[in-house]
């Protein structure tokens, strides 16, 4: 067997692993709002259809899931301009897709919605796989970027929300690629290609038209450009002083070849202009169609010791999760405390062993500017996180799924790091090849399978780590999602027999989501005839802005007047259940409270309530 058939079947087989994990259990966990804002707006239909201030059925709040006929790009783009604040390219990408399932008149079907962000997980391990070569042209490093992506959880975790993030990766890995190859040209001092500026435009054109976070990719990519031109600077400084020099020398030296760097960086600048030109083109839009109030989730500086400290351990989890990640969120505290204490005990072992690999590529002469350049790209990135967070008072540490900006670098840095310890008796850990950053490259060997090797076991201790991992993810014992309808629609059934009433305060579509969560579940549990309820459902969302409850307290807030009329027009008696309701609600006529004890609570991102309202002729519940 030859070394390429033997790399090209090693890679799929990363490739089979990669797209086992991240098909099973597709759509065991319940869709969240951001999942249902992705589906609405891909389906071509809008949240504004649904009645507020009015007393709605399961089937009214899930409407907007519907299929519709002939329904094309352009409602696509004119709901998301209007109604969000995301750009479309995934949007329409997924319209597309949702259109090879046709399903006219029916809800949308969730594998169907979720498996194209799973397939684009899958095409990021030959794509990282591909960045592992272009950086240090070894297969070894590229098999074990390879690898990693295949059983990173974080990557597993995008790959199963029918969100865009795995679609960003794409275009980030792609623009990381031609940040290499740039530099390996400016390295050499050689000049750009054309194909390469342009290639590079339309990459970064693409990025922000699929998520405006990509302008952090930029931004680490600028500072990694504005360092090496500083570096630059400096040596041709030292080159012109030596040319001075060779003028007066007797007899004079041999001559300082003409460097191309103007050349280079004239095409580097069209570069940054194209890509400026592509982001610039969205202002309009963002400002159209922006709510400020969708991201008040991160948008609301903290103050405190806590908030100070948070982003640093939001941030490390984010960082941990890349390749390891227990079931720390199990129901049973004796699981989550062993998988905490073994994920500490795994990185207090396997992070000097991270530290010296990447110590090694340092002292490795043509290994050191790819490492350089993809280090401080990824310490960049983290700079912009954390400045962005502490300076700006908008905290993005917060959202772990924002980290995608940056994340195929440190797979590819991971990967770097662990193939000085493939062989341990290498010096140096690469292929033959002339790498696009150094020079040619000493030859290597067909890894072989050596466990005595250390080194070898090391790596795969750490390959088997991420595998468990994502086994986490799958089983929903981490990452999951922050809503947990699946929980609070049995706590409604254990303790609501007559008819019920789920009302919140709707101020934007998250709230709608959030009460589409809901209605998903039960939906489902009807289906299926697993009887979550016992009585008719009803859902309740009362519109108000947070300023019209602040600036004008109690039954002023016009969420508590629109519930009390609602209910004096529905038939009593019923449970009615609120659910994150920001409105004071406590003087509802005929209703009274239910002791907390008698009903679940603690359900992730549901803040529940329940009220038994009597029949108002009587004074007793019946």
């Amino acid at each position: 067997m030859t070394k390429k058939v033997f790399h090209l079947l090693l890679l799929l087989l990363w490739i089979g692993i990669g797209t086992a994990l991240r098909f099973t259990n597709l759509t065991g966990k319940s869709p969240w709002t951001d999942e249902f804002a992705t589906m609405v707006f891909s389906l071509g239909n809008s949240f504004k259809t649904l009645p507020i201030n009015q007393a709605i059925s399961i089937d009214t709040l899930l409407q907007p899931l519907e299929a519709k006929s002939g329904v094309g790009v352009g409602e696509v783009l004119h709901h998301l301009f209007t109604e969000d604040h995301h750009p479309p390219l995934y949007f329409v990408l997924l319209h597309w897709w949702l259109g090879l399932f046709p399903n006219s008149g029916e809800y949308i079907s969730l594998w169907a919605a979720r498996s194209l962000p799973a397939l684009f997980g899958v095409a990021s391990i030959p794509a990282v796989y591909g960045l592992g070569w272009l950086a240090f042209r070894s297969r070894l490093v590229a098999q074990l970027a390879g690898a990693m992506m295949a059983v990173s959880p974080y990557s597993i975790y995008l790959a199963q929300e029918t969100r865009h993030y795995t679609l960003a990766i794409l275009w980030v890995i792609a623009s990381l690629g031609c940040l290499v190859v740039t530099m390996g040209h400016l390295k050499r001092r050689t000049i750009l290609p054309i194909w390469l500026v342009i290639s590079w435009v339309i990459i970064n054109s693409f990025g922000i038209a699929t998520h405006y976070f990509f302008s952090l990719t930029l931004c680490a990519e600028a500072i990694v450009m504005i360092g090496f031109w500083l570096l630059e600077f400096r040596v041709n400084k030292q080159e012109k002083a030596l040319r001075i020099a060779q003028d007066f020398s007797d007899p004079p030296s041999s001559p300082i070849p003409h460097s191309p760097f103007p050349t280079s960086w004239l095409r580097i600048s069209a570069v940054i202009a194209g890509t400026l030109v592509g982001c610039l083109v969205w202002i309009p839009v963002l400002q159209g169609g922006y709510d400020p109030q969708m991201t008040e989730w991160i948008a609301k500086g903290d103050r405190t010791l806590l908030g100070w400290i948070s982003p640093v351990f939001q941030a490390l989890a984010a960082w941990i999760t890349m390749i390891s990640l227990l079931p720390v969120e199990a129901s049973s505290l004796l699981v989550t405390i062993l998988s905490g204490v073994i994920m500490l005990g795994f990185f207090i072992w396997a992070a000097p062993i991270l530290y010296r690999g990447m110590k090694s590529q340092l002292k490795i002469p043509e290994n050191r500017l790819a490492t350089e350049v993809l280090a401080v790209f990824v310490l960049g990135a983290i700079a912009l996180f954390f400045g962005i967070s502490y300076i700006l008072g908008t905290d993005i540490t917060r959202g772990a799924r924002y980290n995608f900006v940056y994340f195929p670098a440190v797979i590819v840095l991971v990967a770097a790091s662990l193939s000085v310890h493939w062989n341990t008796s290498k010096a140096i850990p690469s292929d033959s090849g002339k790498s696009y950053l150094a020079l040619p490259t000493i030859s290597q060997e067909k890894p072989k399978l050596n466990f005595q090797n250390k080194g070898k076991r090391a790596i795969v201790i750490i390959w088997l780590m991420g595998l468990l991992s994502c086994l986490t993810v799958v089983s929903n014992l981490g990452y999951q999602k922050y809503y947990r309808p699946d929980l609070l629609v049995p706590a409604i059934q254990k303790v609501s027999p007559h008819p019920i009433v789920i009302a919140t305060t709707h101020n934007t579509l998250v709230q709608t989501g959030e009460m589409m969560g809901i209605a998903w579940e039960l939906n489902d549990k009807i289906k299926n005839d697993k009887a979550p309820i016992n009585s008719e459902v009803k859902f309740v969302l009362a519109h108000q802005t947070e300023e019209e409850c602040v600036t004008a307290p109690g039954k002023t807030c016009t969420a508590a007047i629109a519930l009390e009329q609602i209910l004096t027009q529905l038939p009593r008696p019923l449970d009615l259940w609120l659910v994150n309701f920001k409105a004071p609600a406590e003087d509802l006529p005929h209703c009274f409270s239910e002791d907390p004890s008698q009903y679940t609570t603690g359900v992730d991102g549901y803040n529940t309530k329940l009220y038994r309202c009597l029949p108002t002729s009587s004074e007793t519940y019946q």
